[in-house]
């Protein structure tokens, strides 16, 4: 290979690593898809009826959500508060005296002076901690039933994408709700919601900019010895 198709070389790598970094996938996990209600056959409507079954008219049935494929909203009104404090003291003071021995009547002497042995220690600790956390979480976002469990129960799970100028903004539930929690308006406080997964994300030049880069990382964890 010429010394001058080097560089082109390079620089088509470049650009191709590149290229599939800038590529985001659609979606990056399948479970959070919509749930579908199972298609069935549709029967010719019957001209001049006033209602047909074709059209799902629940004319006296609950209008909440109960079954796979219905819609339910969550309200968002998540709100977390901890703080945890510490505080340790000890001290700690020795003293020890020893007179010079006596020798044939004589006190044993060094440099002149009586060799008498004195030792004082004196040590002490003091350490505090404290750390506080605050998380609040606002909003609404509507889910689809994924399943109704044998006990009543529904199995719900979504996500909402936002997309703003510079970045993406991606709110992720997933929980059991019961359905007499759902209110008469077909929604739900996320609060109510049992073993609930909420995760809220963003992408984009924003978001990168409030990462920390791998060497801070690295500076700040516990694999720095100093």
């Amino acid at each position: 290979m010429s010394p001058v198709a080097l560089p082109r070389l390079a620089a088509a790598l470049l650009l191709a690593t590149l290229a599939g970094c800038a590529m985001q996938p659609e979606r990056d996990d399948a479970q959070w898809a919509p749930t579908l209600p199972p298609a069935s056959a549709t029967p010719p409507p019957a001209d001049g009826a006033i209602y047909h079954d074709a059209q799902d008219m629940e004319l006296f049935a609950d209008a909440r959500a109960h079954r796979a494929g219905d819609v339910l909203t969550i309200v968002l009104v998540e709100s977390t508060q901890a703080s945890k404090k510490a505080s340790t003291s000890t001290s700690k003071d020795d003293k020890s005296a020893f007179d010079a021995p006596t020798v044939l009547g004589h006190t044993l002497k060094v440099g002149g002076k009586d060799a008498n042995i004195a030792t004082h220690g004196n040590r002490s600790f003091d350490g505090t901690g404290s750390s506080s956390q605050s998380n609040q979480l606002n909003g609404a976002i509507t889910v689809t039933v994924a399943q109704r469990l044998a006990n009543g129960s529904l199995l719900v799970k979504g996500e909402k994408w936002l997309t703003i100028n510079q970045g993406q903004e991606l709110i992720r539930i997933a929980g059991i709700v019961r359905p007499q929690d759902i209110g008469p308006d077909n929604t739900i406080e996320s609060t109510r919601v049992a073993d609930a997964k909420i995760s809220y994300t963003g992408r984009g030049s924003l978001a990168d900019a409030n990462t920390m880069g791998w060497l801070s990382r690295f500076f700040l964890s516990k694999w720095m010895p100093f």
